[in-house]
């Protein structure tokens, strides 16, 4: 049995489909199992033992030939990947994305099972099934447990399986030991794509102050390089119990930081949900987004106040005030803390 994964993108979304693997796995133990990503997302299953291969779609190179004008380049790229892909005779695609280019790739591969999730865009011809996306479900990670059950596999427990390297876990442990961090700590996620997903940046610096003077947790902040000036804001409100590593940490590296640490924080965001991929006991603020409300664990809590207008996703209606994540006050955010640190 030769299985492809086809999910591309973005990081949150390829951390809850990675729940996918461990069912595949127990259903065919001696499956060859792929799975097609696009950087920077690709980075989130290297370390998964389950999977035989992730196939990297380099879209960015070829864009950049494109730019340059370098079409012959290009179409050599582009012959070569398809049959690479047609090459590896997959029996069963499963394309979690349902987008065009994600069926697109699907059917370059010419398997004779093509299922695809929702899928949308043109791409619904592409597929042989069709599996329709829950409606209601509040679980994180429904959907891929609603294609799972379609195949007519047992999904069990269906946990997330995002993993970390011996490598990555080292780096991290020792950025945390060159800052003075030996033990215990807490980790905040303050930053997304979007600034309708952001909580009060205000807030982020007092709430950091109260889980080390009250938790007793120092705490590390992550984000990525374009989050290195909002995170210096942050840090100059804070007191010395803040330690800011926004931008310090590769991807791999932010997720070995996730699954050591005590608690996290964080708005809706890839790393929040890896936390919570890694049992990590976490609080997840949700507003304008509202990915799930079940995450499926004791130790997780999600946030969420519903306003008329919510969720409204990418067409906020409320000209920048953001209400929805504003109603979050440091105390029930901390309240919540507790909770999951006590579970």
């Amino acid at each position: 049995m030769q299985i492809l994964i086809i999910r591309l993108s973005a990081i949150g979304d390829v951390v809850m489909a990675s729940a996918v693997i461990p069912a595949l796995r127990r259903a065919y133990p001696e499956a060859r199992i792929d799975w097609l990503a696009e950087p920077p997302a690709d980075a989130v299953l290297r370390a998964q033992p389950e999977l035989n291969e992730i196939i990297t779609w380099p879209k960015g190179d070829w864009k950049r030939l494109l730019r340059q004008g370098r079409l012959r380049a290009l179409t050599r790229e582009v012959i070569g990947f398809a049959r690479r892909l047609r090459g590896n005779r997959y029996d069963l695609v499963l394309d979690l994305q349902g987008l065009a280019k994600s069926g697109l790739w699907a059917r370059v591969t010419r398997a004779p099972r093509r299922v695809g999730l929702g899928s949308r865009e043109g791409s619904q011809y592409l597929m042989t099934e069709v599996v329709t996306r829950p409606r209601g479900d509040e679980r994180i990670a429904s959907e891929y447990l609603r294609l799972v059950e379609a195949l007519g596999i047992d999904p069990g427990a269906f946990p997330m399986a995002p993993a970390v390297s011996d490598g990555d876990r080292a780096n991290a442990e020792a950025l945390l030991a060159a800052k003075g961090l030996t033990g215990n700590f807490a980790v905040v996620a303050p930053f997304t794509t979007r600034p309708q997903k952001h909580w009060v940046e205000g807030r982020w610096a007092p709430l950091a102050d109260r889980i080390q003077q009250e938790l007793g947790l120092p705490v590390v902040m992550v984000g990525g390089p374009g989050d290195q000036e909002a995170a210096r804001r942050i840090e100059s409100q804070a007191g010395e119990g803040l330690v800011d590593l926004t931008g310090q940490t590769g991807l791999t590296e932010t997720f070995a930081l996730l699954d050591e640490a005590s608690l996290c924080l964080g708005v809706d965001t890839g790393l929040t949900h890896a936390a919570i991929g890694f049992g990590t006991p976490t609080v997840a603020l949700f507003g304008s987004t509202r990915p799930y409300l079940d995450p499926a664990t004791e130790n997780a809590h999600v946030l969420y106040s519903a306003l008329p207008c919510s969720p409204c996703r990418r067409r906020p209606t409320c000209g920048g005030t953001f209400d929805c994540m504003a109603a979050f006050e440091v105390d029930q955010v901390l309240d919540a803390a507790r909770e999951v640190i006590r579970s």
